[in-house]
């Protein structure tokens, strides 16, 4: 019997040792340990994206947050893209030269907590989502990271 996971939630924070939670989980996902884009006999599920949602804040950034890893099709960016604009969301898309997907993810939520700090937005600290694509899934070739960081 062929089965698939819908997400997977670990509770973490942005401190080194939930980073390096958060890394594990994801390299579980990618390699088929976990059947999120994957099958439990391993073949790809065709027009599943992975989505990492953040959710569950203890209080902001720095204290504790559930990471989920979702699988997702393309009517779930139809529905954030309609939050975000309704405004319930701030869209955030970051690409790098390097084409290096973890420079373009820290990148991008650097500049989420710089306009933070600045009061550019107000983070509403409910459900965040992250779609990183590699540059070899990408139309020009670019590593990208998309953020819908949910607002006030």
């Amino acid at each position: 019997m062929a089965y698939t996971l819908k997400q997977v939630t670990i509770r973490a924070n942005n401190n080194s040792e939930g980073m390096q939670k958060i890394d594990e989980l994801w390299k579980d996902v990618l390699c088929g340990n976990l059947p999120i884009l994957f099958d439990n006999n391993r073949t790809l599920q065709q027009s599943i994206s992975p989505v990492s949602k953040y959710s569950n804040y203890e209080s902001d950034e720095s204290g504790n947050f559930d990471m989920s890893i979702i699988g997702v099709t393309a009517d779930f960016f139809s529905a954030v893209e309609d939050g975000v604009s309704k405004g319930l969301y701030k869209k955030y898309d970051i690409s790098e030269d390097t084409n290096d997907v973890s420079v373009c993810v820290k990148k991008a939520w650097m500049k989420v907590w710089d306009e933070q700090s600045s009061g550019q937005i107000k983070r509403a600290y409910t459900q965040d989502y992250e779609s990183s694509i590699p540059p070899e899934y990408s139309q020009d070739g670019k590593a990208h990271c998309y953020l819908y960081i949910a607002v006030k």
